[in-house]
């Protein structure tokens, strides 16, 4: 049993609704069940009990409110007071290449313009490490283009991103309005490392749609791969984002799905185990500030149909 638990608790009892409790704590609301059943099963009592699809706490559960009040406000004072010992905050953000070239640097200023005393430390990596990192406590919260794999996590997506077809200005393709999928096996990539959200989730629709790739080159790393693609005349299918000034200087022609299917969100990740700091709600907060990239209203595109 832990803080998190009482104050789980206590909102379920207050707001008499666990949607409205998973909401607030940012969890899923079968993880609220789980935390109250948790400390019913510790407790060996029953809490609340469910009449007409709605809740009513019980004498027991009443009991246990009166305390649970209690200890959370001191462990509150608690907090408070030794945080003024030390004003320093700290907060642990692991990100993918993706989203630390392109939306990090700014992310963090709005972070510490907001939490002057916050210390920051960032991790860069693709989804699979920044994921291993969650689960290691190695990090307090992740920013990933791709799927979490494991349960333990929570995964929000909160930023909208498109995944485009890139070629440079000289490739055969460049001035092309319609690329079908079929035309593609025509010409060599160059794509992320496997591990990386954007590998994973473009492997996965080549294969559902029986399309066959040449891949050239591989990599790691962002300029490496616009390298690819500038200099060595390869394709690649990477977040529109990652491109932008290419794209504003005409310097790349990029190319849409035609039926959204490239369409992904960016996710905030933490441990469903993992109290929501301050820190974590400020980010949280800027994070479902982003919206659609504001470039893409006046580039020019093409599209790429099965």
């Amino acid at each position: 049993m832990t803080i998190r638990h009482l104050r789980v608790f206590i909102e379920v009892a207050d707001s008499g609704k666990m949607s409205m409790t998973a909401s607030k704590f940012f969890l899923s609301q079968p993880t609220v069940s789980q935390i109250i059943r948790e400390l019913e099963e510790h407790y060996n009592v029953l809490l609340f009990e469910r009449i007409a699809q709605k809740l009513y706490i019980t004498e027991h559960g009443r009991y246990l409110l009166s305390y649970a009040r209690h200890v959370v406000a001191e462990f509150d004072t608690l907090e408070h007071a030794m945080l003024q010992i030390n004003k320093t905050q700290q907060l642990r953000i692991g990100a993918t290449l993706t989203i630390s070239t392109c939306l990090l640097p700014d992310i963090l200023t709005q972070l510490t313009t907001r939490l002057p005393h916050l210390d920051i430390f960032s991790y860069s990596g693709n989804t699979a490490s920044v994921e291993e990192k969650l689960l290691k406590s190695n990090l307090d919260v992740g920013l990933i283009e791709g799927s979490v794999k494991n349960n333990e996590l929570i995964s929000m997506p909160l930023i909208s991103d498109y995944l485009v077809l890139i070629c440079s200005s000289t490739h055969p393709l460049a001035g092309k309005k319609r690329v079908t999928l079929k035309d593609l096996s025509n010409y060599s990539f160059a794509l992320r490392e496997a591990g990386s959200g954007t590998r994973t989730m473009m492997e996965s629709y080549l294969t559902e749609h029986h399309i066959n790739i040449d891949v050239r080159w591989e990599t790691c790393d962002i300029d490496s791969l616009k390298t690819a693609v500038m200099q060595q005349n390869l394709l690649t299918i990477a977040s529109v984002r990652l491109f932008e000034k290419e794209i504003k200087n005409h310097d790349v022609q990029i190319f849409m799905n035609g039926n959204y299917e490239w369409d992904r969100n960016f996710h905030l990740v933490y441990h469903k185990k993992k109290d929501i700091s301050q820190s974590i709600s400020v980010l949280h907060d800027i994070l479902i500030e982003y919206g659609r990239p504001e470039f893409l209203a006046d580039a020019e595109y093409g599209i790429v149909l099965y």
